[in-house]
């Protein structure tokens, strides 16, 4: 609910590891160094210095207070929440579910990041995050010819991408249904890899890109 923070055990966090939390943070919730460090009560240039120097190790009073001005947990901007899946809180008072319009989810749509590609393999469906970007309208991602994702070529696909806020038990879902389909023309191929934003986090060689033409899209966002 609304203005809970969990006050877990610390633990030093990894080196850098608190700063690239920070940072995110401060960037899905729209905040300059300088308004977030007003909200917490620290002075701008000692956020700065926890963002930007690796190590950075302040006590629990101040990471309790960049938690609670940043509306998430001190697990969370420690990385000690890392190896669960997100919503393990409870329910808010009075959630509140709504429809989100097709220019709504494509806007959410729109930024870079993770999703799930939803595909039928020999042993039944299966689902597994990629790292996907949009390109004219289509949904595109970087795999490895033989693998799980690359199984969305020539099929109907489903493909979700989410955020949850686990300090405020809110969130938002979007799921595209269409038609995956591999990128064969090399020209295209190197115009994708040109206006990717990101490699693939799994690493090694992932040459096949695959589109998604989108058919459908639909959307929730739950608040409280």
């Amino acid at each position: 609910m609304t203005g809970q923070v969990r006050t877990n055990t610390v633990e030093a966090p990894p080196l850098g590891d608190l700063g690239r939390r920070l940072v995110a943070r401060r960037a899905e919730l729209g905040l300059t160094c300088e308004e977030a460090a007003a909200r917490a009560g620290v002075a701008p240039n000692y956020l700065r210095y926890l963002e930007e120097k690796p190590g950075a190790a302040p006590g629990t009073g101040t990471l309790l207070r960049l938690a609670e001005a940043l509306h998430t947990t001190i697990s969370h901007l420690t990385g000690g929440d890392s190896d669960r899946p997100p919503g393990p809180g409870q329910a808010g008072r009075s959630p509140d579910l709504t429809e989100l319009s097709p220019s709504e989810c494509r806007t959410l749509l729109s930024n870079h990041g993770v999703g799930r590609v939803a595909v039928l393999t020999a042993t039944g469906p299966a689902v597994v995050p990629v790292n996907y970007g949009v390109v004219d309208g289509a949904i595109v991602f970087r795999t490895s010819p033989g693998s799980t994702p690359a199984l969305a070529a020539g099929s109907e696909v489903a493909f979700e991408v989410d955020r949850i806020d686990d300090a405020f038990s809110e969130g938002w879902s979007v799921l595209v249904r269409g038609h995956g389909q591999a990128v064969t023309d090399e020209e295209e191929a190197r115009r994708l890899t040109g206006l990717a934003r990101s490699e693939p986090w799994a690493g090694g060689r992932r040459e096949l890109w695959v589109r998604i033409d989108v058919h459908t899209v639909t959307g929730r966002r739950i608040t409280v």
